[in-house]
């Protein structure tokens, strides 16, 4: 009776077990934190103080490892790893049998890795293994031990293990098919992602503009929305930008696209032939005028006429053209008939137009009827992204052009990508051909560029007027008031020696010496005697002076570099003496 009742409190127990177990492996799919918990209900439950799950890593290839534990600490758990086969573990694994060991301490195959299933003294320890099988493979181990006394039946354990390891690797496989979905599902967005990025590029992309960029994928967006419209458009951007191109693009994007897109520069022409450029003239309005000469609004009926440097007209014909904007119609130069036309206008200038309107230097009225649509290009510095297509686009042509298999080193793109680039495509066009064109050899290496060797004409030029320009490239120069002591002599002008050209040149490497023009000449010498004025351009001429016009001497006076001694003297337009 009594072992009646004892069987039927287990059949109890491991029933709640089971239960306890589903319950817990349902709740989640996180199996690191499940199992942890089922193997906390089987050592409360039944008694068993140390278990745990071995598996495998992701690669199947790799060798067994505890993946959860009950009854181990962590450095027991980083001991536990077997080879496939290897110990009752691994010989579980391989065969997908069961293995109950009644004595560890007699057992001659037991492998104690993690230091944890042991023998121990005066007491007999069972050590039961059973397999995580599923239709397909075995998956893992669970493995349990427990001390062997008076009525235990391990055959007991090794059942109720066996089902509770089922509805482990049945988690398992679960938690497997969750995964490897939500990784395809991932891949599948990922290349979705890219086919969308592909076809957004693609449709926001004009032909013959390179911009990868995202500042020029949002200018591509705003041309894509503006060019079916009928509506004027000013393009604002630096000098060499691209913004004919643009134009040219919105114009082939539009419902006018096989009507005429005719250009004009206004900056190019003066006043009075620009008006006759644009309107067009009658026979004899003016001398050479021997027959009528339709206009640009005219050649551009039905399509779109594209004023560049529109920022350059003079007032009088701003005036008129207003009056073409507002009716549509205009007069050609001598003539008396209205002529009317259906033209969209598309402008462009690199000049501030609303701080014109404010100097009374360009009509507001006209102002208000250009700036419907305004698209700002961004220069090449703030769109450096697009550097390295250009790069290759105009290299790619100056190949085929030239027959040439010219190639640009990673250290030459660095340059590239890194220079202010004032001129912006254009220079960099430039830049590219000239560079190519001087080239020896199959490589364009960063010495071949003029920057690289303080030739580059374009940073001389603009840093003269542009100060944003130098202070992107170099801190803006302070120049420091030296110390002269009344005792020391003037530095020795002959301490050097004379170049080619008759300046004098220092031997030391630091000698920077750049020329540019144009630049005030000071007619005469100043003597400021030993002591520095107050006024910086004084000061220069007064470090010049006293170092006979060798720049690296006055640089070390005034403790300053040569180069920025070279950026003050192009601001204060001094022109360095020759002798």
């Amino acid at each position: 009776m009594t072992g009646r009742t004892s069987m039927t409190e287990r059949s109890h127990v491991e029933l709640i077990t089971i239960y306890e177990i589903c319950r817990i492996l349902g709740a989640s799919l996180d199996i690191g934190r499940t199992f942890r918990a089922s193997l906390n209900v089987l050592a409360a439950h039944l008694g068993l103080p140390r278990a745990m799950i071995v598996m495998t890593g992701d690669d199947a290839d790799s060798e067994l490892h505890v993946h959860s534990s009950v009854g181990l600490d962590h450095e027991q758990e980083a001991r536990g790893r077997w080879h496939y086969g290897e110990g009752v573990i691994g010989h579980v694994f391989a065969s997908g049998m069961p293995a109950v060991i009644p004595d560890v301490a007699q057992d001659g195959d037991f492998i104690d890795r993690t230091g944890a299933f042991g023998p121990q003294a005066e007491r007999m320890m069972a050590f039961v293994v059973v397999p995580m099988k599923t239709d397909r493979a075995v998956v893992g181990v669970l493995a349990a031990q427990r001390e062997v006394q008076g009525g235990a039946r391990l055959s007991d354990d090794q059942r109720i293990l066996t089902m509770v390891a089922t509805l482990l690797a049945q988690a398992v496989a679960l938690h497997s098919a969750v995964r490897d979905e939500h990784q395809r599902l991932q891949l599948e967005s990922t290349r979705l992602q890219k086919a969308l990025a592909r076809e957004t590029r693609a449709r926001h992309t004009i032909d013959n503009v390179i911009g990868e960029s995202r500042p020029m994928q949002q200018v591509f967006n705003e041309v894509h929305q503006a060019a079916p419209s009928r509506a004027t458009v000013l393009l604002r951007g630096e000098s060499g930008t691209g913004k004919e191109a643009i134009a040219r693009g919105i114009h082939f994007l539009s419902p006018r696209k096989d009507s005429p897109f005719i250009k004009v520069n206004c900056a190019a022409l003066t006043e009075t032939l620009l008006e006759s450029e644009l309107f067009g003239h009658e026979k004899g309005a003016f001398t050479g005028a021997i027959g009528d000469r339709k206009g640009r609004f005219e050649l551009a009926d039905g399509g779109t006429l594209f004023l560049d440097e529109i920022g350059d007209i003079s007032q009088a014909l701003q005036a008129k053209l207003l009056r073409v904007l507002q009716e549509r119609e205009f007069e050609r130069v001598g003539g008396t008939k209205s002529v009317k036309v259906d033209v969209r206008l598309i402008c462009a200038t690199n000049r501030d137009l609303e701080k014109m309107v404010q100097r009374g230097e360009y009509r507001a009225d006209l102002y208000y009827r250009i700036n419907v649509v305004s698209i700002f290009l961004p220069p090449l510095r703030e769109r450096r992204a697009d550097i390295p297509p250009l790069v290759a686009h105009f290299l790619d042509r100056f190949n085929k052009e030239n027959r040439r298999n010219l190639k640009v080193t990673p250290e030459a793109m660095k340059v590239l990508a890194s220079c202010y680039w004032p001129g912006n495509v254009r220079e960099l066009e430039n830049c590219i051909e000239r560079t190519a064109t001087m080239i020896q050899g199959d490589q364009i290496r960063e010495l071949a560029f003029p920057c690289k060797q303080n030739r580059c004409l374009t940073q001389t030029l603009h840093f003269l007027d542009k100060a944003d320009a130098v202070a992107a490239v170099a801190p803006p120069v302070a120049l420091p008031m030296p110390t002269v002591s009344r005792a020391s002599p003037p530095p020795d002008p002959n301490d050097g020696f004379e170049g080619e050209d008759g300046e004098s040149m220092m031997e030391s490497d630091d000698d920077d010496v750049i020329r540019i023009g144009p630049t005030e000449h000071v007619a005469s010498t100043r003597h400021f005697g030993n002591e520095p004025p107050d006024s910086e351009r004084d000061r220069l001429i007064w470090a010049m002076e006293q170092c006979g016009w060798v720049q690296a001497k006055a640089a070390r006076l005034l403790n300053i570099t040569p180069r920025q001694l070279g950026y003050a003297l192009q601001k204060h337009r001094i022109e360095v003496r020759k002798f």
